[in-house]
């Protein structure tokens, strides 16, 4: 959840050195990964999964789902391979969304909630969407629920806010986005992009 007070706090940036990921480095986004009534999957069983793909420093953020590697030389299809390979691994399906660590810092370096006008216990979030180019994301969007907001849509992601000083439920936003997009992307609230992305916040 994106947490109030300063304006540093609410929109964390991107800072030089720390933990930042290799420029490398490919971040892979799990749907559906320990929320409320979803599978549970322990980080260090997701970790042993990915090494035994092959893929080299790989590191989990959170336990939402998200892991950061580096993929062996000469790696392809990675959105087709890597859910296979979990599927085998942890007896489920899972759905995969991957973006490149650049892809995360260039989302964050452009600000997308800057001129948003909101109140301390507003909420931020970015959904990726299983396809870059996703048709729906270039027509006209179904009116969304009170409180909440579609600041932009782009293809690839969605910038969503809940206004929670307007009575907008996180629940809300999730089933609107399952019906105009699909039950094929995954969410992330702002903070963790930043993170995945690189930040020492």
């Amino acid at each position: 959840m994106v947490e109030g007070g300063g304006l540093e706090n609410r929109f964390p940036v991107l800072r030089n050195g720390g933990s930042n990921p290799s420029p490398s480095a490919i971040v892979a986004l799990l749907r559906g990964i320990n929320n409320v009534g979803s599978r549970r999957v322990t980080m260090a069983a997701l970790k042993s999964a990915f090494e035994r793909m092959g893929h080299a420093n790989v590191r989990t953020v959170l336990a939402s789902g998200n892991v950061i590697f580096e993929p062996p030389r000469g790696a392809r299809a990675l959105g087709r391979t890597i859910p296979q390979a979990l599927e085998k691994a942890l007896g489920f399906p899972v759905t995969v969304l991957i973006r490149t660590a650049r892809d995360l810092e260039a989302i964050v370096r452009s600000e997308p909630f800057k001129a948003v006008s909101s109140a301390p216990s507003d909420q931020f979030y970015v959904t990726f969407l299983s396809e870059k180019g996703n048709p729906r994301s270039r027509v006209r969007l179904p009116e969304p629920p009170k409180g909440v907001r579609i600041v932009k849509a782009d293809p690839g992601q969605v910038f969503s806010v809940v206004l929670l000083s307007q009575g907008g439920r996180t629940p809300d936003l999730m089933n609107y986005l399952d019906r105009a997009f699909g039950r094929t992307g995954t969410t992330r609230n702002w903070r963790t992009v930043v993170k995945l992305a690189g930040s020492q916040t």
